[in-house]
């Protein structure tokens, strides 16, 4: 017996499953090319928050997901026996002038109320981070509730625990039950098909993977780049955001720029070895938001897509969400994530 089947082994496939599996359902996940086969099998896994003003649904959202993120992470963790890399040490933004550090002093004074005094926007010198982050101003921001996790370290363990507590995850095989549709750029391509205009569509990426110890510092983010230092000694960089290209799992030219401006932002990294290239589509709604809800054009069916560059740090409030609407009947969706604010008017 099955009571839910979810399509899609990426982060949201997988933490609707794992919602629906804690809350007694039985569930069956199906993926041709496995868990975190896609977008969900990179390298870099940011856990940011937006900028704490022009407050809105999803930056709720957002925040709320990223609290759950640890209580998650910790029982993956603790049922699988594996690693997910999850790890709340914060993240630093080298400030470059004096309009910038006036602009995050009046952040910080929002982000006070804005995340209920649990975390913090903080206004430090940058030679707090020495050797990791400079900055013209002599300044840099520091928030206490970004955290980070090893993509594919992560969706591996969200998989063994799944398979722990019963949950099949297979290749192949009949779909009963209340059906999931989680299949990322797949799904965006076979709606905007069927309705003849754009849902949405895979943007590419392109990371590395360098060897360079720096557990124990927070992640920066300059530049437009993300730096993450891994919990296994190792340290990520990406990444570029492409809506033209002749190969989606090719890296080429334009990661070789992302590595030598990271290794110029950070000189600790000017000298690291690459360990590892990624590239890959990652799913964008036409709405910019996560799709959730009804499925459009599958009858009967649910849908959570579109978790484009926040996938990992809106999963765990996905799953959530979703088990409510499919075991419960509770529909807790914000309106800007609905379906219907992906498809073509």
């Amino acid at each position: 017996m099955v009571d839910v089947t979810v399509h899609g082994a990426g982060i949201f496939g997988l933490s609707v499953a794992w919602a629906c599996a804690r809350r007694g359902a039985k569930v069956r996940v199906i993926d041709p090319d496995g868990p975190g086969a896609g977008a969900s099998g990179g390298l870099v896994g940011a856990l940011a928050p937006h900028t704490p003003e022009a407050w809105n649904p999803k930056k709720q959202f957002q925040f709320e997901s990223l609290i759950l993120a640890e209580a998650m992470w910790r029982d993956v963790a603790e049922i699988s026996g594996q690693d997910p890399g999850y790890a709340r040490l914060g993240r630093v933004q080298p400030l470059h002038d004096d309009t910038a550090v006036a602009l995050a002093e009046r952040r910080a004074e929002t982000a006070t109320t804005l995340w209920q005094g649990l975390y913090h926007w903080q206004v430090r010198p940058a030679g707090d981070f020495a050797g990791w982050a400079g900055a013209a101003s002599g300044k840099t921001v520091f928030d206490t509730l970004s955290a980070l996790l090893h993509p594919q370290r992560a969706t591996a363990a969200l998989a063994a625990a799944l398979r722990v507590t019963g949950v099949e995850i297979v290749t192949e095989g009949h779909a009963l039950g209340v059906q999931v549709w989680a299949t990322g750029t797949h799904d965006l391509a076979a709606m905007s098909a069927a309705m003849g205009a754009p849902v949405g569509n895979g943007v590419k990426g392109q990371a590395a993977l360098l060897a360079h110890d720096a557990r124990g510092m927070p992640q920066l983010f300059a530049d437009g780049l993300h730096i993450i230092p891994h919990g296994d000694g190792t340290t990520a960089i990406g990444s570029t955001s492409e809506r033209d290209y002749a190969d989606p799992a090719a890296t080429d030219a334009l990661l070789d720029d992302v590595i030598a401006r990271a290794r110029a932002l950070c000189p600790a990294l000017r000298d690291a070895p690459v360990l590892a290239r990624w590239a890959g589509l990652r799913p964008r709604a036409r709405s910019r938001a996560p799709m959730l809800g009804a499925h459009p054009t599958r009858s009967g069916a649910f849908i959570a897509n579109g978790g484009f560059k926040i996938g990992f740090g809106m999963a765990p409030k996905v799953g959530e969400v979703m088990a409510d609407l499919i075991l419960e009947g509770r529909d807790t969706i914000p309106d800007s994530f609905r379906p219907e604010a992906s498809l073509p008017k």
